[in-house]
Formats: structure tokens, C-alpha cells, sequence
């Protein structure tokens, strides 16, 4: 999780008039808008569109969250263990924990199927931003232009869907500045390979995430399979044996998740001051009662360790973005670039009639939000009701809803493109705990009351005369959601047969229904529907004066960062860009091989056997934020040299702003990971595999 900035972006150092002279090795460059010219310029490689082609071919997009690679013929996925750690926890049982002891396929008969995994592959791209303005009329007030774009979307998505049998889907980028048709072939067939055990795949724990020198071996091998037999693909990325060298090229083609380096300062103001301090509230309340809940024995623990573990990580990175907007210097110099650009605008009668108003329609946008807000999240995003139960229940009830409705009228997640992934998700065959479920709604019911008050009607409805613990214990006990069959029946006797429903969590997620859809219109109409519109015009007066210079803002789509092995500088000391295998038994020794700078018995039964000095881990200048774990990193010749896993500490502000002398991106190492395969898991097939 990391790294960031777009050109309001590169504004922050510079004027905007001579942002495109200021480049770095920043930049998540869409594939349809690659910088060959300065890629030429800085590195001398030559970006062909017959290498681009094959770089994209080979990437793979975690609909979970999170990035991939292809890197055999036959459909072998490399991805870190921390992405793929939601299905290993679903395969795990209280016998087999797959999370913590991990994995290994001696035959591909015994690779394991995840439950609900979907995995997209980028087929193309295409430009439907004049289609999709086009259904706004001029002088259209914001909420009615938001539900035309929308309509519009959909119905583009529709007829791409029908017409080619791809998943398609519109996405947004300048923040509304342009709007591309992103079409993936989806798998939803794939397996589980090979998994290292948890101790190793996030040595040193929390302690140590988000800094370096690290010693992890974050990775995980699944297989994509298409009617049972693994797929065979043209384009995946060969194994270096050889790895990378300091001060080589390298690229990173993932999916990175999202970033805020085109936001005004109103907006940065907001998050400082109101989104992200609620946030982390949420966060802190959870990872409380995710440690208590894990002292309870063995099983809970891992039950719960995915989820603290993704609790964690999120606390550090949103307490380093909240530290960023803090920094008043960043600020400062964030606030003199806004002011140049609207004092070119205001130079510029043209320019000042078509986009003069859109920072302080934002900023009006931001300000009303924080009075509904705490509702908001409470309801639409459920962080009162967290059980996944309830989540199935809200998705039953508006998927028969919004089905009776016309395409272009839904909610953007019930559109008909969209329909197989969702029903991947509801009829998932995953495990649900029931005392988990009661025990996480039971503290999310507590921090509801307590933020929102005792009082407050929808607190009084959801509760129903009620303790948190007495309503918990009546909703997953009573509810038979578990049943994947029960959530069938439900979903195709659509409308009556929910009405007619007496689930306790159908009949909950159907009485507060009608709360929970007015502050997501309000929300939709009030902030969404506003800054759509004048995002677009910020991102058009700079598009005037840089051109395609310009890359928008993360948007969980594939993107191309270039950058090179390279060390930094910390507190005096020149930090080394690569660790290695010895370095991870140095590193346990120096903390006792205590919890979490244990390794796991299968690297010190195995020690001997290795060569200490293949290098594990190292870090580079790639630009890059949380979406990309997982991501490859690759050289010029489109051979694997690593896989991202993490940032260092001076990269959690890159939601914001991208430095270039002290931001790194970390990974394993493709040697690294051949030598443990090899020598620590005596994964010979794999390994031939992998170097064929």
C-alpha cells in the first residue's frame, strides 16, 4: 500500500505550466497512454506495441483485490500470500489451517479449487467518453446528470457484455475527466497451488510492515482452469533465474487500487479532518476486538487472523496518509500549486467561464457530507452490521428490488453486466461460522449505539428493544443464509419471494433498506453527482496545457510503472536496494526467533541446504499503491525478476504525492523464491514448471 500523485499531483512541487518538464519514476500509467518517449529518455528501452501487448496478456486482476501474473503455459498464477490469504482461509478447516501451515500440490490432481475466486484478464480498451457525456444535456442540475452518466454506463456495459461475452466494465478516470471500456476475459475456475507458511510469507509481523530491510516470502502459485483442464496460455512471463541487478530497469503492471493526487485541498481537508480520522476509529474498534476475540483458542484465532491481519495493515497505512495531510509544508505547497491553476484559469475568460466554479463546488460538496456521514457509514457500508450474513441478506433483498427495475435504472452493482460475478459471490460455498458471525456483530451493534446513540431511530429499529448481544444471537441463529441453497430459492423467487420472507436478517435488511438507499442517494446526489462533474473540468483545463502527459488517478485497473533496483537514503544511513536468505536468519536471531521473527521449522530443519546469499527481497522506484500486491515486477525483456508485496514507510504519503528519492516499492525476488521452492519445499515439479 503506497505511493501516488496524477497532476494536481505533480503540482504540488511545481507550477503547472512546467509539470510535463518534472517526470521521475512516477506515474501508474494506463496501457492505452504508456510514456515510450521519456520511458526512451531515461532508461533507453524501446516500449513496442508487440512487448506492451504481452505484458498486459500476462497480467491478472484479483476481482478480490489485488494482482497477478501468468508465469507458465499452463495457467500458473503467481500472486503474494496475503492476496491470496482469503482463500486459503476458506479452504482451511479446524484440521488443515492452509493459512499458517501452507500448501503444496504434488499433482495437479490435488490442487485446490477457491470457492468464489474470480480472476480478469485485460482484453482491450476503449475510449466512450464522448458516448457517455453525451447523455448529459447542458445545464443539467448534478443528481440528474450522475443518473443519465449512469444509464449510459450501463447500457454501454450491456452491449458489451452481449456482443463480445467479455465482462465490461466503464471506468471513470480524471474523476470524471474521461471514461474508458475496459473488457477482461474472467476465469472463475482456479486453484491453489502452492502457499509458504504465514510465519515466513509476513516475517516480522505488523513490527515490520511498511518498512525495509524486509526478509518475507510473500508469494502463492494458483492455476486458472477452463472445462477442468488448466488453461493454456500464449503469454505469461519467464522465470529469471538470473533476478535484477542495482540500477536496472524494471516494470510493474498491476491493479492498483486507488489514489487521491488529483484532489482539491477542500477535499484533502475533508479526508484529513473528517474521513480518515472516522475511519481509523473504526479500524483501531475492530482491531481491539479482532485481538480479544483471537485470545479465545486456536480455532478463533484462525478464524479471525485474515481479517486482524488486513486491520493492521490498513491501520498503518491510513495512519500514514492522515500523518501526510498533517505535514503542513505538504499542504502548503499543495494549496499554492491549487492557487496557480485557478489563477491560470481566472486569466482566461474562456477558461474561467467553463471551469472557474469547479473548486468551490467541491469544496461545498465536502462540507455538507460530514452531517450524514457517521449514518452513511453505519448504514450503506454496514459498519454496524458486520456478519457476512447480513451482507448476503442486503444482497437478496436488493437483488430482487433492483431486477424488476429497467438495466439503466439499477444500482450500478445489479446491472446485468455485473450479475455472474455477484451471483459468484452470494452462492459462494464458503465456511460461515456462526459464533464468529455473532461475535463480530455483537461489537459492531456496540460501536453503532455508541457513535450514533442509544436513541437515534435507526439504532432503536435495528435493535428492536433488544441488547446488542440478545439481537445478535436472534439474527444468526435464526437466519438460514448459511444454506447456499436456502440463498438460491431466495434469489430466483425474486420480489415475493423476499417479501413473504421471515428470515430475521432478510426481514432486517429489508426494514432498513429504505434508510440506508436515501443517505446513498444523498451522498450519490450531493457529492458523487458534483465533483463528477467538476473534477471534469479541472482535469480538462489541465488536459489544455499538458495534453496526455498526464496519468489519472488509481482505479483498481491495469497500469504500467517503470522505475530501477535502487537503494535510499534513511536517518544518514544508505539503505541497500537487496536482502537476502541469510539475512532472514540474522534478522530471527536478533529478536530471539520470537513471534513474529520466528521462521518456520522448515527453513531452520532446511538451513543448511541453502545458499544464504541468494538474494529475497529488494526494492525499487516503481510507483505503486495497495491493488498492486501481487503485481510482477519484470525487465526489459519481459522476464519476471520479482513480485511486489509491500512499500516502505516513506511510501504510505504516496496516496498524495510520490517521491522518488526515499519511495520504494519491496519484493521477493525471483531467485529467492526458486531456492526456497527448491531446497525448503522440495517443489521440483513446480520449479520445472516455472524455469521450462
Amino acid at each position: 500500500m503506497r505511493k501516488l500523485l496524477s497532476l494536481l499531483l505533480a503540482l504540488m512541487f511545481v507550477a503547472p505550466t512546467i509539470v510535463t518538464t518534472v517526470r521521475a519514476d512516477e506515474g501508474m500509467w494506463t496501457f492505452n497512454n504508456v510514456p515510450r518517449a521519456e520511458i526512451k529518455r531515461r532508461y533507453n528501452f524501446d516500449v513496442t506495441d508487440e512487448w506492451l501487448r504481452k505484458v498486459q496478456m500476462s497480467s491478472v486482476r484479483f476481482n478480490s483485490g489485488g494482482s497477478g501474473s501468468f508465469v507458465s503455459a499452463d495457467g500458473l498464477v503467481l500472486t503474494n500470500h496475503h492476496v491470496a490469504a482469503d482463500t486459503l482461509q476458506k479452504l482451511s478447516t479446524p484440521q488443515k489451517n492452509y493459512l499458517k501451515e501452507g500448501f503444496l500440490a504434488r499433482a495437479r490432481t490435488e490442487e485446490l479449487k477457491a470457492p468464489d475466486l474470480e480472476l480478469n484478464v485485460l482484453m482491450s480498451i476503449e475510449d466512450v467518453t464522448a458516448r457517455v457525456n453525451a447523455a448529459v444535456k447542458p445545464d443539467t442540475p448534478a443528481s440528474e446528470a450522475n443518473t443519465a452518466r449512469r444509464a449510459a454506463i450501463a447500457g454501454i456495459e450491456k452491449d458489451s457484455t452481449e456482443q463480445t461475452k467479455l465482462r465490461s466494465d466503464v471506468v471513470t478516470l480524471y474523476q470524471g475527466g474521461q471514461y474508458n471500456l475496459y473488457r477482461y476475459k474472467k476465469y472463475t475456475d482456479v486453484r491453489l497451488v502452492f502457499a509458504p507458511e504465514f510465519d515466513i510469507a509476513f516475517f516480522g509481523g505488523d513490527p515490520d510492515n511498511f518498512t525495509y530491510p524486509r526478509y518475507c516470502l510473500d508469494m502463492t502459485l494458483l492455476r486458472i482452469y477452463e472445462n477442468d483442464k488448466p488453461v493454456r496460455v500464449e503469454n505469461y512471463l519467464k522465470w529469471s533465474a538470473a533476478g535484477s541487478k542495482d540500477g536496472e530497469l524494471v516494470f510493474v503492471s498491476g491493479h492498483p487500487a486507488s489514489t487521491e493526487r488529483l484532489n482539491t485541498v477542500a477535499h484533502l481537508e475533508y479526508l484529513r479532518d473528517t474521513g480518515l480520522p472516522l475511519t481509523l476509529k473504526y479500524l483501531e474498534r475492530n482491531q481491539t476486538f479482532l485481538s480479544e476475540y483471537m485470545k479465545g483458542g486456536e480455532e478463533q484465532a484462525r478464524r479471525a487472523q485474515d481479517e486482524f491481519f488486513g486491520i493492521e495493515n490498513s491501520l498503518k497505512a491510513y495512519r500514514g496518509r492522515i500523518g501526510g495531510l498533517r505535514d503542513q509544508a505538504l499542504m502548503r505547497k499543495k494549496g499554492e500549486a491549487e492557487q496557480a491553476l485557478r489563477r491560470q484559469i481566472a486569466a482566461d475568460a474562456r477558461k474561467q467561464k467553463e471551469y472557474g466554479d469547479a473548486f468551490d463546488q467541491i469544496a461545498r460538496a465536502r462540507k455538507s457530507l460530514p452531517s450524514y456521514e457517521r449514518e452513511r457509514r453505519f448504514t450503506e457500508s454496514a459498519w454496524g452490521l458486520n456478519s457476512s450474513l447480513f451482507s448476503i441478506a442486503r444482497t437478496l433483498v436488493r437483488l430482487a428490488d433492483e431486477s424488476a427495475k429497467p438495466n439503466a435504472e439499477r444500482l450500478p452493482e445489479y446491472a446485468d453486466a455485473r450479475r455472474a460475478s455477484l451471483e459468484l459471490s452470494l452462492f459462494s460455498t464458503a465456511p460461515i461460522y456462526e459464533e464468529y458471525e455473532q461475535a463480530k456483530l455483537i461489537n459492531s451493534l456496540r460501536f453503532m449505539a455508541e457513535e450514533l446513540g442509544a436513541s437515534n431511530p435507526l439504532v432503536v429499529k435495528i435493535l428492536n428493544g433488544k441488547t446488542p448481544e440478545a439481537r445478535a444471537a436472534e439474527l444468526v441463529g435464526g437466519t438460514k443464509l448459511k444454506d447456499v441453497e436456502v440463498r438460491r430459492r431466495l434469489a430466483q423467487g425474486g420480489r415475493d419471494a423476499i417479501q413473504k420472507s421471515d428470515d430475521p436478517m432478510i426481514v432486517l435488511a429489508r426494514s432498513i433498506d429504505p434508510e440506508s438507499r436515501v443517505v446513498r442517494k444523498r451522498y450519490e446526489d450531493e457529492v458523487t453527482g458534483v465533483e463528477r462533474a467538476a473534477y471534469a473540468k479541472i482535469a480538462r483545463a489541465l488536459f489544455e496545457t499538458q495534453g496526455t502527459s498526464l496519468y489519472p488517478d488509481a482505479t483498481f485497473t491495469l497500469r504500467l510503472s517503470y522505475g530501477a533496483v535502487k537503494g535510499y537514503a534513511e536517518n544518514g544511513k544508505q539503505i541497500q536496494p537487496f536482502t537476502t536468505i541469510g539475512g532472514a536468519f540474522e534478522h530471527a536471531a536478533a529478536h530471539n526467533s520470537k513471534t513474529p521473527y520466528q521462521l518456520p521449522a522448515s527453513w531452520t530443519k532446511n538451513k543448511s541446504q541453502l545458499n544464504l546469499n541468494t538474494p529475497l527481497n529488494f526494492v525499487s522506484t516503481n510507483d505503486i499503491i495497495g491493488g498492486n500486491s501481487g503485481s510482477p515486477v519484470f525487465n526489459s525483456r519481459a522476464e519476471l525478476v520479482g513480485l511486489i508485496f509491500d512499500g516502505n514507510i516513506q511510501s504510505l504519503v504516496g496516496n498524495f504525492i510520490y517521491d522518488e528519492s526515499v519511495n520504494r516499492s519491496v519484493s521477493v525476488d525471483s531467485r529467492g523464491m526458486l531456492e526456497t521452492l527448491r531446497k525448503i519445499y522440495n517443489a521440483n515439479e513446480l520449479v520445472a514448471e516455472l524455469t521450462r
